[in-house]
């Protein structure tokens, strides 16, 4: 029910998703009614689908605290995401209210055993196909050792998603040197260079300028600057789009070229397509919950349910547990401990 458009998108963007792949089943959440006269227009998925109907929908503007406090137990997206808690869902798909639905699933799932905050990671396009960053906006700020986990998290999703049996992960910074930068992000380097880790190659520094490039597989940063990272990239992707159709339209001779370079126009288009690359992970609970950008369309929707398939498919979760398992028998976190512990003491001092 959530998102710009609410039903409207997601029921054909599931269609989509159930044509690409046959296998999904569908339990809908939401008014009942409304569903269920929207379904008459996709009978493969009303044949493959289960309706739950929910008095409450979460509004897209509703704080988080106040969609807990109203919605918990009776709408559509606590019901998805505990429908994931107690097995009868492997994976919950919401294009409604970030906030709300991560709150709903934080509380809900509670996060994996020594994974203090979740993290929003998500696709992004790159020169050389895509890459995974986060956080993307589940939390503001981040010490060292959150960063190690969001590490951890990120090389586990792109094992699952890529099939690379090492991903290489990168911190993003103000630069590559190692003196640059903010002290948790400098001793979470050190860290991750002294851990060797076997399911992670950890890169170093990378820079903004990195994300496009595809330097690494993996980018870490906190919730802010990877919100702004996200933001920043979209408006620049809307502002070439606009340069491009202006300038196109502007003398009979530019007209001509389009005509001429269409091909190449529309394999542009392809790439800087939001749409292609739609779904948000929330990383590090116990359950995959899948975020779908509020104003996409269907096949947009289609794409993170494909997302959320994929997540299911190649055991995310399990490979999550097998890393974090393999970190803490390194002796990695006692040591981050003892280091907070005297960092704290000394600031007492």
């Amino acid at each position: 029910m959530g998102g710009d458009h609410g039903p409207e998108v997601v029921l054909p963007g599931a269609e989509l998703a159930l044509e690409r792949r046959p296998d999904i089943r569908f339990a809908l959440y939401g008014d009942e009614e409304t569903i269920n006269r929207l379904l008459e227009n996709y009978p493969r998925l009303k044949a493959a689908s289960s309706v739950h109907h929910c008095t409450i929908s979460v509004k897209m503007d509703e704080k988080p605290s106040q969609a807990l406090r109203n919605g918990r137990y009776h709408s559509s997206m606590w019901r998805a995401i505990e429908a994931v808690k107690t097995g009868e869902a492997d994976v919950a798909v919401s294009a409604g209210n970030t906030g709300a639905l991560m709150a709903m699933s934080r509380f809900c799932l509670r996060t994996m055993a020594n994974i203090e905050r979740p993290a929003i990671a998500g696709i992004w396009p790159t020169l050389k196909g895509e890459s995974i960053v986060l956080d993307m906006g589940a939390t503001i700020g981040a010490d060292a050792q959150q960063l190690i986990d969001y590490a951890i998290l990120g090389g586990a999703m792109a094992r699952a998603l890529f099939g690379i049996k090492k991903p290489s992960v990168g911190l993003l910074n103000i630069g590559v040197e190692e003196v640059k930068g903010l002290e948790e992000v400098r001793t979470a380097a050190r860290l991750l260079r002294e851990a060797d880790l076997a399911s992670l190659t950890y890169a170093g520094f990378v820079e903004g300028d990195d994300l496009g490039k595809g330097t690494v597989d993996v980018v870490v940063t906190e919730g802010f600057s990877g919100n702004i990272a996200l933001k920043a990239a979209e408006g620049t992707a809307k502002q070439i789009g606009q340069y491009l159709r202006s300038a196109m339209r502007r003398t009979w001779r530019t007209r001509l070229g389009y005509i001429l370079a269409k091909s190449a126009f529309d394999m542009l288009r392809e790439k800087m397509d939001p749409s292609k690359v739609n779904g948000g992970v929330f990383l590090g609970l116990n359950g995959i919950v899948i975020k779908s950008h509020g104003g996409t369309d269907a096949e947009g929707f289609a794409s993170a349910v494909e997302l959320a398939y994929d997540m299911v498919r190649n055991e995310l979760l399990e490979k999550i547990s097998q890393d974090m398992v393999s970190y803490q028998r390194g002796g990695f976190q006692d040591r981050i401990d003892n280091e907070k512990a005297e960092s704290q003491k000394a600031g007492d001092q």
